[in-house]
């Protein structure tokens, strides 16, 4: 890096030792000096440069209150005017790679270099990896260290006026942008030369990655169907009237539970919908469409089925990491073991 850089850095309610989920709500906060990753930032720059600042924020403030959280960070990147925007990691927290990407983004508007990490199936990657250098990361902040690191490096080319290498020599995120260049070998030959290692299984290096989906064996039914407890789970957004527990549009952090004994249908008296993936009004007219259980409660009442659980499950599935959404799968999952349910719906919108 060429002379004292001045950097300012970006990072949600957690690694910046504010709070868990309860200070989430947290508006934007400007401390003097490096916190949470920032010192491990700090670290590497040594006598390089300076993190003069920590922008500290919320995640539902951020992606709730977007514009003026942008504009509060754009403030205090006027007062340091900062050489270097540095942000996250945010591993597979959603919410917190949404801020993170558009942090950066907002910083490129600008012409301030900038450089931020998390998960590739974080929706942030999703939505800003075409605009932002993104440094990939596991799941967990097991490997921060390594993570910063990696920013580090690619940080000293943004800063330097250096041309940036492709992807898969840097160490970011591929960005979908073709440059021409000349490759030592002709691609007859080096698809020829990938073919016989496979066939011999030998490791090789594909030119053009795909990441094929997981498959899941469906599992067999253990009883009989009229002897059966069937429970039902709606990634529609399906909350009550009010949204009382403060449920999210998208990039769920957590699922809800809600007791359903005694009731027949839902109705849109004292059920809603709220995604952010989908025309909601006519799921709100009738949450049955997202949720059905006027129809459970009818083959129940015809001895098709045994019974249904007592409790429905409900989130919204949009914009959630496929890692979350795992995690989230295996606690519904246990519930539904605990609770004795024998099968599942699965309602999607």
């Amino acid at each position: 890096m060429a002379g004292s850089l001045k950097v300012v850095y970006f990072v949600n309610q957690f690694f910046g030792g504010v709070g868990a989920e309860e200070k989430a709500n947290i508006p934007v906060e400007v401390k003097k000096g490096p916190i949470g990753p920032a010192r491990l930032f700090q670290q590497l720059l040594g006598d390089g440069g300076t993190v003069e600042a920590t922008i500290i924020c919320g995640d539902n403030y951020f992606n709730e209150q977007r514009e003026q959280a942008l504009a509060d960070v754009t403030q205090a990147w006027r007062e340091a005017k900062p050489d270097l925007v540095v942000a996250g990691p945010a591993f597979d927290a959603g919410r917190y790679g949404l801020a993170c990407g558009a942090v950066c983004a907002a910083a490129q508007d600008l012409g301030i270099p900038a450089i931020t990490a998390m998960h590739p199936e974080n929706p942030g990657v999703l939505t800003y990896r075409r605009q932002v250098y993104i440094v990939p990361t596991g799941t967990s902040p097991v490997d921060l260290p390594d993570v910063v690191s990696q920013m580090f490096q690619i940080a000293q080319k943004l800063t330097s006026g250096e041309e940036m290498g492709p992807a898969e020599t840097e160490g970011y995120l591929g960005r979908g942008i073709r440059k021409v260049s000349e490759r030592s070998e002709p691609g007859y030959k080096r698809a020829v030369d990938m073919l016989a290692k496979k066939l011999r299984g030998e490791p090789f290096q594909t030119e053009v990655p795909f990441q094929a989906p997981e498959a899941v064996p469906a599992a067999s039914l253990q009883r009989d169907l009229s002897q059966a407890t069937i429970a039902l789970i709606s990634t529609g957004g399906l909350i009550p009237i009010g949204n009382p527990d403060r449920q999210v549009s998208g990039n769920a952090e957590r699922y809800f539970s809600y007791p359903i004994d005694g009731l027949e249908s839902l109705t849109g008296d004292d059920w809603e919908a709220f995604h952010g993936g989908y025309y909601n009004q006519i799921a709100s007219d009738n949450p049955n469409y997202i949720l059905p259980l006027s129809h459970l409660r009818h083959l129940e009442s015809q001895g098709v089925i045994g019974r249904v659980a007592s409790q429905i499950i409900t989130l919204p599935g949009v914009s959630t990491p496929v890692a979350k959404s795992k995690h989230l799968g295996a606690e519904m999952a246990q519930e539904l073991k605990d609770a004795g349910v024998d099968a599942c719906i699965l309602v999607a919108t």
